[in-house]
């Protein structure tokens, strides 16, 4: 498998990210933070990586909740998946929210999300009269039933 090549500056003392399994799709992304801090149920809050990337034209970097922190502790991820641009250079920062029923506190080295690449491609906007004929038409969420 080919490895894309992503350049990756730390802002402050943190871990470079790392795939933990031979097949995994996603790296750790780690929380780069002074103090602790809690998140009370229902909360949400900012929490910074310590780390800008350079992503090559033609791919994003994904965001993605981790899967042990969401079934142990409720901890998921607001906008997910969050999208890093290309163009972008500033830190990556990872909006946390608890939907759990206990208070949860982030220390720094926490992983605390997973980072996944992907290629994407642009789109083209033609405007038109009318569009092609399906079977499924117009039919919106829970046309096909349960």
């Amino acid at each position: 498998m080919n490895a894309l090549t992503i350049r990756i500056k730390r802002l402050r003392e943190t871990s470079i990210p790392s795939y933990q399994t031979e097949q995994a799709a996603g790296v750790d992304l780690h929380a780069a933070l002074e103090d602790p801090f809690t998140l009370q149920p229902g909360e949400r809050a900012l929490v910074p990586t310590g780390l800008a990337i350079e992503i090559p034209p033609g791919y994003e970097a994904q965001v993605r909740p981790r899967s042990g922190l969401a079934l142990r502790h409720g901890i998921g991820l607001v906008n997910s998946p969050g999208t890093i641009d290309a163009d972008y250079r500033g830190e990556i920062g990872v909006i946390l929210i608890n939907l759990g029923a206990e208070p949860f506190t982030v220390t720094d080295g926490e992983r605390i999300a997973q980072l996944v690449f992907a290629r994407y491609e642009r789109a083209e906007f033609v405007e038109v009269e009318e569009l092609g004929e399906t079977g499924r038409g117009s039919g919106g969420f829970g046309h096909t039933g349960r």
